[in-house]
């Protein structure tokens, strides 16, 4: 895909979209053809860090103990401690599930965090995950974690052939956008069986337009 096209596109996109008194959210979805997503071999789940800010700031907690309090305090939005994990109750829980989009958890506390928050952020999306670099050593370093994560989106295709993730905020340059969707589309690319022969379209849209097609020339 050329860089030339998306900016085309998204320059297309803006014309054509109403003004809005907020920032609204640019989507980009590739819809998938010809794959059997059932198959494990198949799935895509992974993290990707774009190149580019999101142009929003991501709220990120930290799950830890003793060792790592200080710095965790230091560097991220919020922490838990492992005597607060037994304390917090559903509603709590459900609120920071709400809250944050990562958590990093220390790796020696996995299983507790399993046991106290994996039911209500199980189903959420919202377990620390290695994939992300979230399941991180006592001595890891969390300030250049949070730096990463501002940046890191999720690439997913669930219950249905199409992954559909957000590029970044309006607000952004056209060309910081079309970095990022590159960068998406590369890594989706790269993990397709069939690379470009499993693409059947590619949308880009705002939170409140409609989608434009990018074609893939």
């Amino acid at each position: 895909m050329k860089k030339e096209t998306i900016l085309s596109v998204l320059k297309e996109l803006k014309e054509k979209s109403k003004k809005r008194n907020f920032s609204q959210t640019v989507d980009f979805t590739i819809n998938l053809k010809n794959i059997d997503l059932k198959k494990p071999e198949n799935k895509i789940d992974t993290f990707l860090a774009l190149p580019k800010s999101l142009g929003k700031k991501l709220k990120i907690c930290g799950l830890v103990d003793k060792e790592m309090v200080n710095q965790a305090k230091e560097s991220l939005d919020n922490v838990v401690t492992k005597d607060q994990f037994q304390i917090l109750k559903k509603q709590e829980l459900k609120k920071l599930a709400k809250e944050y989009d990562f958590f990093i958890a220390q790796s020696t506390l996995m299983v507790d965090i399993a046991k106290y928050f994996g039911r209500v952020f199980g189903p959420k999306g919202k377990m620390p995950n290695p994939k992300s670099g979230c399941v991180v050593p006592p001595n890891a370093n969390l300030k250049l974690l949070y730096e990463k994560l501002q940046k890191t989106i999720r690439i997913n295709a669930k219950n249905e052939a199409s992954i559909k993730c957000m590029v970044g905020k309006d607000s952004l340059s056209d060309d910081d956008l079309a970095e990022n969707i590159l960068a998406v589309y590369d890594s989706v690319v790269k993990s397709l069986p069939n690379e470009k022969g499993n693409i059947s379209k590619i949308l880009v849209k705002l939170t409140m337009s409609d989608s434009l097609e990018v074609k893939d020339e």
